[in-house]
């Protein structure tokens, strides 16, 4: 004996309930501004490109 386990309604809810979970009306994420990405790079590059810091001096020499 086989019996439809499945109602249209739950099924339906379901659907909207999947629909609602894959498309949200607002994503959940960090998004940062193109000048703070920028300007972050901008440092990130100055502090790369900058001289090493010097080095005490031996009493050797």
């Amino acid at each position: 004996m086989i019996t439809d386990r499945t109602a249209p309604v739950e099924t339906a809810a379901l659907a909207a309930e999947v629909e609602g979970l894959l498309t949200p009306a607002e994503p959940d994420g960090v998004y940062r501004d193109t000048r703070e990405c920028g300007g972050g790079l901008l440092l990130l590059g100055l502090l790369l490109i900058s001289p090493p810091t010097p080095r005490p001096k031996t009493g050797l020499r």
